[in-house]
């Protein structure tokens, strides 16, 4: 079996991973609520979700393309229960990232310097969440065991990437997953701290 066909089946894999830790996040707001989850970091998983599979389906990334399609529900999901219509604002400016960070490089580069800016972007999308898990104490909400899978899946994903020479989302995905540890660590230090309950696991797409 060559290198290209079990990287392959690493992306299948962090579909059913990627997936279920969309769901293990949502119940894990459902159950603790909201605190300390980022409006912010969340419009914009759903709002680079379009731009995945979008993308996906460009190159014929299966993996990628029912990966972020399975993903979206529960993500949508997360936003609903953020209320997002009370804040239009954090909407709005999460709107405006995504369409200066995808598509004015795509004008200049076509899809590599779309997948540099919309990964550039979702490096971004960590960021509130980490500014939320550094200036609360209360991060009930934050499942630190699915930024840990999300790290897991994103690994799991630049395995795929490398097999199928997607260069330019292999870089991207590595940043993110290193963001994605950071939140992880942070967010179990403060819910060790408050003497809160973690959970086993939970999520986040490519």
């Amino acid at each position: 079996m060559s290198f290209s066909e079990v990287s392959f089946a690493v992306g299948w894999v962090a579909v059913a991973l990627g997936t279920t830790a969309a769901y293990l996040q949502f119940r894990r707001v459902g159950r603790h609520g909201a605190h300390g989850v980022s409006l912010s970091t969340w419009t914009l998983f759903v709002l680079l979700a379009i731009f995945w599979m979008l993308y996906g389906l460009s190159v014929r990334s299966w993996p990628l393309l029912v990966g972020t399609v399975l993903a979206l529900p529960w993500q949508l999901s997360i936003l609903v229960r953020l209320r997002p219509w009370q804040r239009w604002d954090v909407v709005a400016r999460a709107l405006a990232l995504v369409l200066v960070c995808s598509l004015a490089p795509a004008l200049w580069w076509g899809w590599t310097g779309a997948v540099l800016g919309a990964g550039s972007a979702g490096t971004f999308t960590r960021v509130p969440q980490l500014a939320a898990v550094l200036r609360s104490s209360a991060v009930s909400g934050v499942s630190s065991g699915s930024w840990l899978l999300g790290v897991a899946v994103s690994s799991l994903w630049v395995v795929y990437y490398l097999g199928a020479r997607l260069w330019a989302v292999l870089v991207v995905t590595a940043l993110a997953g290193t963001m994605s540890l950071g939140i992880a660590v942070l967010s179990r230090r403060r819910q060790r701290e408050a003497g809160v309950g973690l959970p086993s696991a939970a999520p986040l797409g490519p």
